[in-house]
């Protein structure tokens, strides 16, 4: 069917395109992805609109169906958080010099380059590591990278990956790493944390996220970067900037490679993100040398003793070396951490510290309101913004929540419960879930 606004729906424009990659049909092309993942139907679309107005109301319709988790009260993160947006950050990444079609990349400078280069170093002095990426496209792709560039640096082809790691990013470092790098599960002890394991020299690395999964906040870093370390290994650690205001950052204890996400510096939830992706590591160039990505700082002019900010150490990335490059890289998430600069110039040192003991106290003030009624995971065990509730059914007490007009979490499965407390969250939210949450127990409903 030849759809009037998308040329390549044409028959004869999509025999031309499979003949040039040598694929007899559209199911040859889509071999790949497995049956369970595909729609196997026709998109339900209405007719096109002629006139811009009907194609507005009908727009805008879709739109009035949904309720945004600012118009709710809303306990939803594990992986996307409601933290508060400065209006700052809104101001700047909506000027022209920055927000354009194709992703703050103008291609002429306008300030552009200064401010990712105040960016990385401001995420290098938060993170106490020297080298910063330009952001990637969000923290799943920046933790499957980091482990590559683990394995290239090792020369090694098997990773060690903490359980506590949610289970859409587990996917993607499969997806990611696959096929050449094997990923070895390490098992979570009761405390809620990345148990000890076994290890030898055939690791590239350990793979660390804290707070994890559960929203725990892990303590044995050091002793996990000593193990890879005398292995010839490399500890990788997963960590959201936002917690570094209270947390030490993962150099602190040995890490040899950062990377995360940086929604929670300055973006909206926006339907699921505002998604962007760190990596940083310290001054050693055979590991500097393994990003792909694109690092910005203060470079020489052609003009003697004039200095410009820009693009430095370029012929790693794919674009010097095009499909020889180590790994692709784009430059779609440059917007975003334009924006993580201008949250962090505005809160500042003190401002982190603050708000992450903001968070601290909020989170542990709704682990012990919920504890009243329900189980809590790990009680004793330190939490950053989320923690882990077990309930007779995940989707019976979400489903009544929902009723009384709170989004109560997200299940981790069918009797988990992950619920995000952030600074937005004020005594009285935290009271009224905790409420909402007896009251459905008290009258014996089948959460």
């Amino acid at each position: 069917m030849t759809h009037p606004y998308i040329p390549n729906a044409e028959p004869g424009v999509r025999a031309e395109m499979l003949a040039a990659i040598g694929a007899e049909s559209i199911e040859e092309f889509y071999a790949d992805i497995p049956a369970d993942l595909r729609l196997d139907r026709q998109l339900d679309l209405p007719a096109p609109f002629m006139a811009e107005p009907d194609l507005v109301r009908h727009m805008n319709g879709l739109l009035g169906r949904t309720t945004g988790t600012d118009e709710a009260l809303s306990f939803l993160g594990h992986g996307c958080y409601p933290h508060h947006v400065p209006a700052v950050c809104d101001e700047v990444n909506s000027r022209s010099e920055f927000l354009t079609a194709y992703a703050g990349e103008p291609y002429e400078d306008h300030g552009r380059f200064q401010a990712l280069f105040e960016y990385v170093s401001m995420m290098g002095e938060l993170l106490e590591m020297d080298v910063v990426n330009v952001p990637t496209y969000d923290g799943f792709q920046a933790a499957g990278t980091a482990l590559r560039m683990a394995c290239r640096h090792t020369g090694r082809s098997k990773v060690l990956v903490s359980e506590a790691v949610a289970a859409d990013k587990l996917s993607k470092l499969r997806d990611f790493l696959a096929p050449d790098i094997e990923i070895m599960p390490a098992p979570v002890g009761d405390d809620g944390q990345m148990a000890v394991p076994a290890f030898d020299g055939s690791y590239a690395a350990i793979y660390l996220e804290t707070p994890n999964v559960y929203g725990v906040v892990e303590t044995r870093g050091r002793e996990l970067a000593d193990l890879a370390h005398a292995h010839g290994a490399l500890l990788v650690v997963g960590a959201d900037p936002i917690s570094l205001g209270v947390l030490a950052p993962p150099a602190a204890y040995g890490a040899d490679i950062a990377c995360g996400d940086i929604q929670s510096l300055g973006m909206h939830q926006s339907f699921g993100g505002g998604h962007a992706g760190y990596i940083a590591t310290h001054d050693h160039e055979p590991l500097v040398a393994e990003f792909p990505s694109r690092l910005f700082g203060i470079a020489p002019t052609k003009v003697p003793g004039e200095y410009g900010f820009g693009d430095v150490f370029y012929d790693r990335t794919s674009f010097a070396h095009r499909e020889e490059g180590k790994e692709w890289v784009g430059t779609a998430a440059a917007l975003w951490g334009i924006t993580a600069g201008v949250y962090l110039a505005l809160m500042g040192p003190h401002g982190m510290r603050e708000l992450g003991e903001t968070i601290l106290a909020r989170t542990r003030y709704a682990m012990d309101a919920l504890a009243r009624s329900v189980t809590v995971l790990h009680p004793d065990a330190v939490h950053f913004r989320e923690f882990a509730v077990q309930v007779p059914s995940s989707a019976a007490l979400l489903d009544r929540l929902r009723e009384r007009g709170i989004y109560g979490g997200v299940p981790l499965d069918d009797r988990t419960v992950l619920v995000c407390v952030t600074e937005r969250h004020s005594i009285a939210d935290i009271d009224r879930l905790a409420a909402e949450i007896a009251e459905i127990a008290a009258l014996q409903e089948t959460l």
